[in-house]
């Protein structure tokens, strides 16, 4: 087998145990990098030690995440002017804090003949929003909901 030292240089082509010897003696481990290849290569490692780096590795890169959650403002197609501007604020306040929006209208009964005022109010929501938000789906009727989805336009400047 191919034997690389813990410093990263080649010592050669050994047997096993000249190899696992030449572990015992430098206190350290013999670790299979490429079991597949011919000679399979082996690395003098403290594995103890690497699997301590890497779970503190994967530890650092978990807490850097940020998790975006889907937050949902749903309204009605007869909805008044001022419950319209409350839904707009709390959609702006979760764009604001890196959230999504979907946006859903609901259509009851006879509403399902005018899904052309759910489009329009969604439009129009959109549009109200439009300052801190993009539209990610355009509106969509799927059942008795029309939906559509924002997103903080902040997010799609970092990426």
């Amino acid at each position: 087998m191919r034997l690389i030292s813990a410093q990263g240089e080649q010592l050669g082509i050994l047997p096993l145990a000249e190899a696992m010897a030449k572990a015992n003696e430098a206190d350290l481990d013999l670790v299979k990098i490429s079991p597949n290849a011919v000679p399979p290569v082996c690395k003098l490692m403290d594995y103890g030690k690497y699997r301590f780096e890497q779970t503190k590795r994967d530890k650092e890169a978990k807490k850097n995440q940020r998790i975006v959650e889907i937050k949902e403002v749903r309204m009605s197609p007869g909805i008044d002017v001022n419950d319209f501007n409350v839904k707009v604020r709390n959609a702006q306040r979760f764009l604001a804090d890196g959230n999504r929006v979907k946006v859903a209208v609901r259509f009851r009964g006879r509403e399902m003949a005018h899904t052309d005022i759910g489009k329009r109010l969604l439009e129009k929501f959109a549009a109200d929003c439009a300052e801190v938000a993009t539209m990610d789906k355009e509106p969509k009727l799927e059942g008795r909901h029309m939906t559509m989805f924002l997103s903080c336009k902040q997010n799609k400047e970092k990426k």
